[in-house]
Formats: C-alpha cells, structure tokens, sequence
C-alpha cells in the first residue's frame, strides 16, 4: 500500500492554550485541511461538488491525543479513505511531527448530502470516482 495523502502545517501562537498546547478545537481544523487538499490534489473543487448538487459532511470524528503540539512545531496530517458498503465512509487521519511522533489520531465518518434532498447519498464513492481526476487518492 502507498502512503497516504499528506500535507505540513506549522502550530501557530494564536492556535495554542494557556497552557502552551495546540487547542484541542484546532486538531479538526487540521484534519479538515488535509482533507479538502486532498480533494483538490485529486481535481475535485467546491464549486465541482456544488455544482453535481452534493456536499461533504461529517457524521462523528473521534481524536486520539498522543503528544502535545507547541507553536512552531511543524507537523504532517495524512489522510486515508476507507470505502465500505452504503452511504458513509471512513477517514483515518495521524498528526505526526516532523520528527515523526504521532501527536494525535482521528477517525472520522463521513457522507455525502444531497442538497436538494436533504439525505445522503448512496455509494458515495461513486461520485468521487465520476468527480476526480485523480480517483487513486482515494484509494478507488
């Protein structure tokens, strides 16, 4: 298997707590980076899933604090698809720092909504493979 797809962000100051730490808030914020650059490096756009009529949502995220993150500490956060059957998909995500010490896993679980429906889409996979031009980054 590939690794999978990654992207460096440095902790900012303004992201930390009182006590010098990375918020816990932040972390999502990170892993929702990784994932909409994952789907830009893999030709897919806002206006792309607007425009198809569907958006990305997230149904439960669960973080796995391992070490903390200060300000200047550079880091990378993977991101990897899981597909299984029906409407919902996984996202396993690991926030790593440079020297590579995991700081943090997430587990997310995500759809994709139709918008003028209001419900989820079936086989959301489909839509990304139809969407990307790059599919392989989805592991499809």
């Amino acid at each position: 298997m590939s690794e999978p797809f990654s992207v460096r962000v440095t902790v900012r100051g303004y992201e930390t707590d009182v006590q010098g730490h990375l918020n816990q808030a932040v972390y999502i914020n990170y892993a929702e980076h990784a994932r909409w650059s994952l789907l830009q490096a893999a030709g897919i756009t806002q206006a792309g899933l607007i425009g198809r009529g569907i958006g990305p949502v997230a149904l439960e995220t669960t973080i796995r604090y391992k070490r903390e993150l200060l300000a200047g500490d550079e880091v990378d956060v993977t991101c990897a698809f899981t597909w299984g059957r029906g409407k919902t998909f996984r996202i396993e995500q690991t926030i790593r720092k440079a020297d590579g010490t995991v700081a943090a896993e997430l587990t997310a679980v995500g759809g994709l909504l139709d918008l003028k429906e209001r419900r989820m889409v079936t086989d959301p996979q489909d839509y990304f493979k139809e969407l990307a031009s790059n599919p392989a980054l989805f592991g499809l």
